[in-house]
């Protein structure tokens, strides 16, 4: 989810690696979920590996808004970015609400991506900080997914009432500490907005894929629901 003037291929192509790989997995619990064909794999491939992919996703986040800003410097705009994406997440908090209300994704990454860019503008200016407010949110975050509280009014944070159960959750802690050391990995690679290494090789079908990634992740679950429908899956008769 990168919004740049001039696009570095080696960012959409890590991010076209992620997004192939959240397909995956994304579709493996579809099929699941509905009963249709379930994937071995065991606790790595349904806990760790979607977190790890997720985890890249969130770290070119911000490693992508440091490069932006510091060719924009332009608040405003990092602002209605971070909106529009928030938006985009509270529109699916709305369809899953609706349509699969017992796994309602209240605070899934594009909540936390939308937020992580607006509060991004508090820490921009600095360096050192921003790596250790991210180590702050990790070490902080990792110690609250322990407790749970009576309210679900803190999801957002991280703290979860007891038998809370979601499709897609990525709390502010620790996942902002994620975005944060993106951003410090924006900020060192790519100073005032350009790179300061050398890299030649690049994956051009990597790069369309990762170039489109938001409207890829908005899209391929009702692909596959619509497929799915095709060949004669009630999907919602559990």
């Amino acid at each position: 989810m990168v919004f740049m003037q001039k696009r570095f291929w080696e960012i959409d192509a890590l991010r076209g690696i992620a997004v192939i790989l959240m397909v995956i997995f994304n579709y493996a619990f579809t099929l699941k979920y509905f009963h249709v064909f379930e994937a071995g794999g065991g606790e790595l491939f349904w806990f760790y590996f979607p977190r790890a992919v997720a985890g890249v996703f969130i770290f070119l986040a911000g490693l992508s808004l440091a490069i932006s800003y510091a060719r924009r410097k332009d608040a405003r705009y990092v602002v209605k970015r971070g909106l529009w994406i928030f938006l985009i997440g509270i529109a699916i908090t709305l369809v899953t609400f609706f349509v699969v209300p017992q796994g309602t994704i209240y605070f899934g990454i594009l909540h936390l991506i939308g937020l992580s860019i607006i509060l991004s503008l508090l820490l921009i200016k600095f360096d050192r900080l921003i790596l250790f407010a991210g180590a702050l949110f990790i070490i902080v975050g990792n110690y609250i997914t322990t407790l749970t509280v009576k309210t679900p009014y803190l999801l957002w944070l991280g703290l979860m009432p007891e038998n809370f159960y979601t499709f897609d959750y990525f709390p502010l802690l620790p996942w902002f500490g994620l975005f944060l050391f993106g951003m410090y990995a924006g900020k060192l690679l790519y100073k005032n907005g350009k790179r300061i290494y050398r890299i030649k090789e690049r994956n051009p079908f990597l790069c369309r894929i990762g170039g489109h990634s938001l409207v890829i992740y908005i899209i391929h679950q009702p692909i596959l629901i619509a497929i799915l429908y095709l060949f004669g899956y009630n999907l919602f008769i559990l």
